[in-house]
C-alpha cells in the first residue's frame, strides 16, 4: 500500500518536501515505515531515530500496524523557546 507521510520542521528541511509517498506492505508497522522513509530519503538518516511518528494524530510505537488511509506524520524533536 502507498501511504502519505507529512513531514515537519527539520525533517521537511532535509527532505525538501512537506509530504512523502512511501510503499508499505499490507499490515506494515511503524518500524517498517521508518525503514521505508530512510530508503526514500537517506538525508533523514541522523534525524529519523529521534523522531516520533504519529498515526491518526497519536504517537505510535514501532510495533503498531499502519492502517490503510491513516494520517501519518514524522515529528522531529523540538527545542527552543524563551523564558
Amino acid at each position: 500500500m502507498t501511504v502519505q507521510v507529512s513531514l515537519f520542521a527539520r525533517a521537511r528541511d532535509l527532505s525538501g518536501v512537506a509530504t512523502l509517498a512511501v510503499e508499505l506492505p499490507e499490515g506494515g508497522t511503524v518500524g517498517e515505515l521508518r525503514t521505508a522513509l530512510l530508503r526514500k530519503c537517506p538525508d533523514l538518516h541522523d534525524l529519523l531515530p529521534r523522531c516520533a511518528i504519529a498515526v491518526n494524530e497519536e504517537f505510535a510505537a514501532d510495533s503498531i500496524r499502519v492502517p490503510e488511509f491513516a494520517a501519518l506524520a514524522l515529528i522531529p524533536p523540538v527545542s527552543g523557546g524563551a523564558c
